[in-house]
C-alpha cells in the first residue's frame, strides 16, 4: 500500500487550498488508546445520555450547514445547494437513532420451549469500531456509520478520505461541542499501512469501509487475519428498468435525477438504463434531451476523476459501444454522457461508470430486463419503473440486488436500510438493521 497525503485540491480550479500531515505513529496508537479508554465510561452510559449527546450533534449539523457545505464544495466539488441538502441529511441520521436508541437497545424477550424459566437478547456495544469514509457524501457517509455505533456504546476512530481533511476536523469539532466525551469520536488521518496496524490493535473489535472493491478486499483480507467483523458498502452500476409508463417524459426526468444525482458520483445511481423494446426509441429521445439540459453543473472530484471516466468512455466506443452525445472534458468538468449498442464483450458492459454518464440496453421483454440487469458483478440498489403493481413486486423479487425503488428515485431515508449483494459489499447501515451490525446479542437464559 502507498502513503496517503492529505489535501483538499479544489476540482473548480485544481488548486492546492490545504494539507495536512499524516498522523505519526505515535499519534495513531495514542487515538486507538484514547478511544479503548472512552469506551469503559460510555458504555456505561443509558442510551438515553448517549442519545442526547448524538441529537446534539445532529442539531448542530443543522445550525452549521453553510460552512459546512462551504467545506466539501471546496473539497470535492458539490454545489453549496446539495451539500447543504446532504449536511441536512445527516442531522436527520443523527436524530433518527436518538429518536430510536432506547427501542432499538430494549432487551429482546425469546419464548422458551425447551424448558421452563425465561430468556432475552440484550443488546450491548463491542468496544471500538474503526470507519473508514469516502469523499463523494463527505458527511453523510460518516453520520451512517457513526450515529448508530455511539448511540450503542461503541467510541469511533474515523478514518476519512485524503482529499477530506477539513470537513474531517469539522465532524470531529461537531462531537467536541456537542459534548461527546474526549475519545468517543476520534478522528485520525492515518495512512492505509496505520490502518493494518488500527485493525490489528485487540479493542478494535469491526471496521466498516465505504470505498471501492479494491479497498475493500484489502480491508477484508486485514480484518480477517485478526478475526474481525466488517461491513463493506462498494461499488454500484444499478438498473434503472422501464417496463411501461404513462408518461415518458417524467419517467425519463426521473432517470435522469438517478443518474445525475452528486454529478453521478454515487455508489446507488442508476447507471444501467434498461428500457423494453416497444418505448425503446421515445424514451431514450427523452432520455438523451434531458441528460443533456440536465449538466452537469459541477466538476467531477478531481481532474484525475475526470481522467479515468474519459478512459473508460474512450475503450467502450474503441469496442464498439455508441456515444451519443457530445462534449470534451475540461480540467475535472465532465460532459453529460449517453452510451449505447454496448454488448457483452465491452469492458464498460461490468464497469461502474462514476461520473455523468449513462448507459442505455434494449430489452425484448419483462424476463430480458431482469436477465440484463442481473447481469452484473454489482448488486447494490435497483430502480424499477411499470404501471403494472404484479409486475413491479416479481421483478423487485427477481432482481439480485440488496435495494429495489418501484417507482420513484432519491427514495432513500434515514430508517430505510441501505447495502448491498456479490461485489457491492454485504453489511446494512440504517434503519434497525444498521444498529445490529457491530452489538453483542446477549442470551440471557433465567432457569426457574
Amino acid at each position: 500500500m502507498t502513503q496517503v497525503q492529505y489535501e483538499v485540491l479544489d476540482p473548480r480550479t485544481g488548486e492546492t487550498v490545504s494539507s495536512v500531515p499524516v498522523a505519526t505513529d505515535e499519534e495513531v496508537a495514542q487515538a486507538v488508546a484514547a478511544a479503548a479508554a472512552a469506551h469503559r465510561e460510555w458504555a456505561r452510559r443509558t442510551p438515553a445520555e448517549r442519545a442526547a449527546v448524538v441529537r446534539r450533534v445532529g442539531e448542530l449539523h443543522r445550525e452549521r450547514a453553510d460552512e459546512l457545505a462551504a467545506v466539501i464544495e471546496r473539497e470535492m466539488g458539490k454545489p453549496h445547494a446539495d451539500g447543504v441538502g446532504e449536511v441536512e441529511f445527516s442531522a436527520d441520521i443523527y436524530e433518527y437513532y436518538a429518536d430510536h436508541a432506547e427501542e432499538f437497545l430494549a432487551d429482546e424477550p425469546i419464548e422458551v420451549t425447551s424448558g421452563e424459566g425465561t430468556a432475552l437478547i440484550r443488546r450491548a456495544s463491542v468496544g471500538t469500531v474503526l470507519g473508514i469514509m469516502p469523499w463523494n457524501y463527505p458527511y453523510y457517509q460518516v453520520a451512517r456509520f457513526a450515529a448508530p455505533n455511539l448511540v450503542t456504546g461503541n467510541t469511533v476512530l474515523l478514518k476519512h478520505a485524503p482529499q477530506c481533511p477539513e470537513s474531517a476536523a469539522a465532524i470531529a469539532q461537531l462531537f467536541r461541542d456537542a459534548g461527546a466525551p474526549e475519545g468517543v469520536y476520534v478522528n485520525v488521518y492515518a495512512s492505509n499501512e496505520q490502518v493494518e496496524t488500527i485493525i490489528a490493535a485487540p479493542t478494535v473489535r469491526g471496521v466498516s469501509l465505504t470505498g471501492s472493491e479494491r479497498a475493500g478486499a484489502a480491508v477484508a483480507a486485514t480484518a480477517g487475519r485478526h478475526l474481525k467483523k466488517v461491513v463493506l458498502e462498494l461499488g454500484g452500476s444499478d438498473p434503472f428498468i422501464v417496463l411501461s409508463t404513462d408518461d415518458v417524459a417524467a419517467t425519463a426526468e426521473a432517470a435522469v435525477a438517478a443518474r445525475m444525482e452528486n454529478t453521478g458520483q454515487a455508489c446507488n445511481a442508476a447507471k444501467r438504463v434498461i428500457v423494453v423494446d416497444g418505448l425503446y426509441d421515445e424514451f431514450v429521445e427523452a432520455f438523451r434531451t434531458r441528460l443533456l439540459a440536465a449538466g452537469p453543473e459541477a466538476p467531477l472530484s478531481s481532474p484525475r476523476a475526470a481522467a479515468n471516466l474519459a478512459e473508460q468512455v474512450d475503450r467502450a466506443v474503441a469496442q464498439g459501444a455508441r456515444l451519443e452525445t457530445s462534449g470534451e472534458r475540461s480540467g475535472a468538468f465532465f460532459p453529460a454522457g449517453l452510451l449505447t449498442e454496448v454488448g457483452p464483450d465491452n469492458d464498460v458492459y461490468r464497469q461502474e461508470l462514476f461520473g455523468p454518464v449513462a448507459q442505455v440496453y434494449r430489452a425484448r421483454d419483462e424476463q430480458h430486463a431482469v436477465e440484463l440487469a442481473n447481469d452484473t458483478p454489482y448488486g447494490l440498489g435497483s430502480y424499477v419503473f411499470t404501471t403494472d403493481p404484479e409486475q413491479a413486486m416479481r421483478v423487485a423479487d427477481a432482481l439480485d440486488t440488496g435495494m429495489v425503488f418501484i417507482n420513484g428515485v432519491g427514495a432513500e431515508g434515514a430508517e430505510l436500510p441501505f447495502g448491498g449483494t456479490k461485489r457491492s459489499g454485504f453489511g446494512r447501515e440504517l434503519g434497525r438493521l444498521g444498529m445490529d451490525e457491530f452489538v453483542n446479542k446477549k442470551l440471557i437464559r433465567t432457569v426457574a
